[in-house]
């Protein structure tokens, strides 16, 4: 009995001394401590360290709580980065929606205008006017003869900047070259019609996205002519003009989007009307309009193929033209166009395309385009 209580009061004293020496942690069951105790000196299991304990804790030491792991940083709001960029739209023809920037160079040859100087489009009032008994001595135009229809390059080069995600200018400077064919001299003219090239009309303008996610655009676009062209060489249509438009871009998959485009160009002043004592001038409004689906059937990192159509419409409100008849007012004209682009290392593309006239009415028979623009 004695043994007894003597045992109990080493094994008590023994445990006030190692939770005050911290050399077993707090929180463990003394029937654990008991067999830490009692168990047998010999007992090599495991090494004992330098203050006879084994050198390998009993127990592992214990995890941090759960909730310690680091909570993910809020999303940040990426539907700019997600957004179409200005190198994803398609079209040839119709302008593009998407605001961004690029430089871009375009090359058109367009064949068989019968009538160049409709409502002062192309070019200005026919200079056979200024011949005598022509009626309007101060008629800007080409001539002195009338040609049957003519023919016209433009090289173009174009840079877009952007200067906020949905607001960017741009600048467009042409060169013309210019081919009469079929004209027919007044009397006693031996240079009835020259062919001539050089600086065309001057464009400048602004698009403002409306709406801009990541599926599509809708974009406000300003652009203004200024009459850098000579217009006596067929260069320029010797007046400014607005042209306001609204331009549409939607990507309804990976592989299929949809581009079109509503405006209207306002000559500002412009010739006199025929006869010069008309109260409309010789320059009229036009109303345009276009649509373009393309479907890309190449769709790899570094090179797509995306063949396009766009359907591109007019529609003279007023004015006049040289022929017959001289009211230009009411003229219809639809193009379709046809053709392919195609992108490659990320930023580049390059057009090709042809358009045919779906009307007797027409700005030309035919014409080509080929077009490669860069993105910033």
């Amino acid at each position: 009995m004695t043994k007894a209580v003597l045992s109990l009061l080493l094994l008590s004293t023994l445990v006030t001394q190692a939770q005050q020496t911290n050399l077993l942690p707090r929180s463990r069951p003394q029937s654990d401590l008991l067999i830490a105790v009692l168990a047998p000196a010999n007992d090599t299991s495991e090494p004992a360290g330098a203050n006879g304990h084994s050198a390998k804790p009993a127990y592992p030491e214990a995890k941090p709580p759960a909730d310690s792991k680091k909570k993910a940083p809020p999303k940040k709001d990426t539907d700019e980065i997600k957004r179409p960029t200005i190198e994803s739209s398609m079209v040839g023809y119709i302008e593009n929606a998407i605001v961004g920037s690029e430089v871009r160079i375009r090359f058109d040859a367009a064949f068989n205008d019968a009538f160049p100087d409709r409502a002062e489009f192309i070019y200005a009032k026919c200079g056979c006017y200024r011949n005598p008994g022509g009626g309007d001595p101060y008629a800007p135009g080409p001539g002195p003869g009338v040609p049957k229809y003519v023919n016209f390059q433009t090289l173009s080069f174009m840079g877009e900047y952007a200067l906020h995600s949905r607001l960017s200018g741009f600048l467009q400077i042409p060169i013309r070259w210019l081919q009469p064919e079929g004209v027919i001299p007044p009397p006693n003219v031996t240079q009835a019609f020259p062919s001539s090239s050089g600086i065309g009309d001057v464009e400048a303008g602004m698009k403002f996205a409306v709406r801009a996610s990541p599926n599509g655009y809708v974009t406000a676009q300003l652009k203004g002519y200024f009459p850098s062209g000579d217009p006596r060489r067929g260069l320029g249509t010797n007046h400014y003009s607005l042209e306001p438009s609204l331009l549409y871009y939607r990507k309804f998959s990976e592989r299929f989007e949809l581009e079109g485009e509503l405006g209207g160009w306002l000559p500002v002043g412009g010739s006199a009307g025929v006869p010069t004592s008309s109260p409309s001038g010789f320059a009229g409004n036009i109303f345009f309009y276009g649509i373009g689906p393309s479907y890309r059937v190449i769709d790899g990192e570094r090179f797509k193929l995306s063949p396009v159509i766009e359907l591109v419409g007019w529609n003279v409100t007023g004015g006049d033209q040289t022929g017959t008849p001289t009211d230009a007012s009411g003229t219809n004209i639809v193009n379709l166009k046809i053709g392919t682009r195609m992108s490659f290392l990320s930023k580049n593309s390059i057009y090709v395309g042809y358009g045919r006239a779906l009307t007797s009415a027409d700005w030309y028979d035919d014409i080509v385009r080929v077009e490669y623009r860069h993105a910033f």
